[in-house]
């Protein structure tokens, strides 16, 4: 496939132009923000707690058809919120201004197998920092996944659609697994990396907790629900994950989303990391409920542009983003659910073939862009 940069009209002096707008939108909100914006989180906080005491009471009386899907469907919100508008967010320091120790990214632990800590170092510090960059950002394709034309083929990839789908299952592991960096670990010497061990034995200790809680406590609880009731948990731990996969992959991996090259980010000012969190991710569309499930995740390009920023902030800053897209003449990629999920399975789907057409070598820029 032959290299298109879309960012080959700007000059250096209009990206740093860029650049600044986007630091005084971000300036703005940071000026603004405050009892507001605290009692929007604090709110969510405790819905979602209740809901999930609920949804569990609910299903101690699970062996009844009606109660189990309620209870289901209540927990399957509940897991959901936790992870996505409250966790996500909570971790990546976007309440930390209001200096509650009950909700600060260095306090919080979420309903996930992996440990907060962990999950911030692979999330926050190299996916964010290095989006789309092939071989620095694991976000891209897990490692288990082709994420470009330019990527070696390997008959291992014909199966990429299938990994692909056992991680959305099973996502929660799939993360663990990807913050522990198992790829590059499980070689034998690297194994008896102290770091390495200490770091496998707190994920360890997190699943134990987890599983204790979702498949044991909680059906014991429920008596002759037992079972009912370990399915119903384990159901809603499935539709957590494969909710929160489907929209990670929308946020980074549809048609129309760059990657990028590990040179072109050599020097790179922050106006071109700006410019690299625009190319690099998509956008959802659809409603206040549908932004508020993805944790607002479906304003990806915002959050990657601002991720301190509080998540109820990102539809109004989307406004004055998707400006400058047009001010500049960016593509700005979005679409609803649905559009970015089969975008994202057919890329999937089309880079598990080796290539049809030879590949055109790319114009060496300083900013270079690979076409996704």
């Amino acid at each position: 496939m032959t290299a298109i940069d879309p960012t080959a009209h700007l000059t250096a002096e209009q990206i740093e132009e860029l650049g600044r707008e986007l630091d005084a939108i971000r300036d703005e909100v940071i000026a603004d923000r405050g009892e507001k914006d605290a009692a929007y989180i604090r709110r969510v906080i405790s819905v979602q707690r209740k809901l999930e005491l609920v949804s569990r009471g609910v299903l101690l009386f699970s062996i009844f058809p009606p109660a189990w899907l309620i209870g289901t469907a209540g927990l399957s919100v509940a897991k959901i919120m936790d992870n996505m508008e409250i966790g996500h967010n909570i971790l990546h320091g976007q309440w930390d201004w209001m200096r509650d120790p009950k909700i600060h990214s260095t306090t919080w632990e979420w309903d996930h197998v992996s440990p907060a800590d962990q999950w911030k170092h692979s999330h926050n510090e190299l996916h964010h920092t290095y989006t789309n960059v092939i071989g620095k950002d694991n976000d891209l394709g897990y490692g288990i996944m082709r994420v470009d034309e330019d990527q070696r083929w390997h008959p291992f990839h014909l199966g990429q659609p299938l990994w692909n789908f056992i991680n959305a299952c099973f996502f929660e592991y799939g993360i663990a697994a990807y913050d522990l960096e198992l790829g590059k670990n499980l070689h034998k010497r690297r194994r008896k990396n102290p770091e390495f061990r200490a770091r496998a034995r707190a994920v360890g200790r997190k699943i134990r907790k987890q599983v204790l809680k979702d498949y044991v406590i909680h059906p014991l609880l429920s008596g002759p629900s037992f079972l009912t009731t370990l399915a119903a948990t384990f159901t809603a731990n499935l539709i957590r994950n494969l909710w929160t996969h489907s929209v990670i992959m929308c946020g980074h991996f549809p048609e129309g989303v760059q990657v990028f090259e590990r040179r072109s980010i050599k020097g790179e000012t922050r106006g071109q990391w700006y410019l690299r969190q625009m190319m690099g991710s998509a956008n959802i569309s659809g409603s206040k409920a549908m932004h508020f499930m993805t944790g607002n995740l479906s304003h990806q390009i915002e959050h990657h542009l601002f991720p301190d920023l509080p998540s109820n902030r990102y539809a109004e800053v989307a406004v004055k983003v998707r400006a400058l897209f047009e001010k500049y003449e960016l593509e700005y990629v979005t679409g609803p659910l649905p559009k970015q999920v089969f975008s994202a399975w057919y890329k999937v789907f089309r880079l598990s073939l080796p290539n049809k057409k030879p590949k055109v070598k790319k114009p060496d820029r300083g900013q270079e862009l690979v076409a996704a």
